[in-house]
């Protein structure tokens, strides 16, 4: 009978500072998670994990769709909403665009710069600042769309009109209650 082989990891290394480094992973082959779609991934998968993980697909392909625009999906977003809801404050287009408000501020500063947005005294409370979309702005809007609506045929793609109505409303239901 042949002597069974065991396999031994190598003893850890040291650093020039005497600190281990990590192992090489002992199993060359790793074990790999399914592909998005299947196992826990897939239907058997948790809800909330399931709403992230279409989240960063569509977050993945919407910044790919609007790299050659040097737009960001959060500079689209706060476009979208200052289009739809012209006069927000900083405050409000963070809280509406799902953003923080340093984040808001940054992007505010460079659609400020570009030309795209404006600001205005709140004609009540002086010192609050209104954004707009300018006529660059609204224009930059527009070929965003164009790409962003390309992408929203992929997330609908097999889906009739009332299947489509119906994650909507869910969706959207879903924000309102847990938001």
């Amino acid at each position: 009978m042949k002597a069974r082989q065991i396999r031994t990891l190598p003893k850890s290394k040291k650093s020039a500072g005497g600190r281990k480094l990590p192992r090489a992973n002992p199993d060359p082959a790793g074990i790999r998670p399914p592909p998005p779609g299947l196992g826990k991934r897939g239907e058997q998968g948790h809800l909330g994990y399931l709403l992230r993980q279409a989240q960063a697909a569509a977050r993945l392909t919407l910044e790919r769709a609007l790299t050659d625009l040097k737009v960001t999906p959060p500079q689209f977003a706060v476009l979208t909403m200052l289009k739809a809801y012209p006069g927000l404050s900083g405050a409000d287009v963070a809280r509406v665009a799902l953003l923080t408000p340093q984040t808001v501020g940054v992007i505010i500063r460079n659609l400020e710069r570009d030309g795209a947005i404006r600001k205005m005294p709140h004609p009540v409370h002086g010192r609050m600042l209104q954004w707009t979309l300018t006529r660059r702005g609204e224009t930059l809007l527009d070929k965003c769309r164009r790409h962003v609506n390309a992408v929203e045929r992929r997330l609908a793609a097999g889906l009739g009109a009332a299947a489509e109505a119906t994650i909507r409303r869910w969706l959207a239901q879903i924000a309102a209650d847990l938001g």
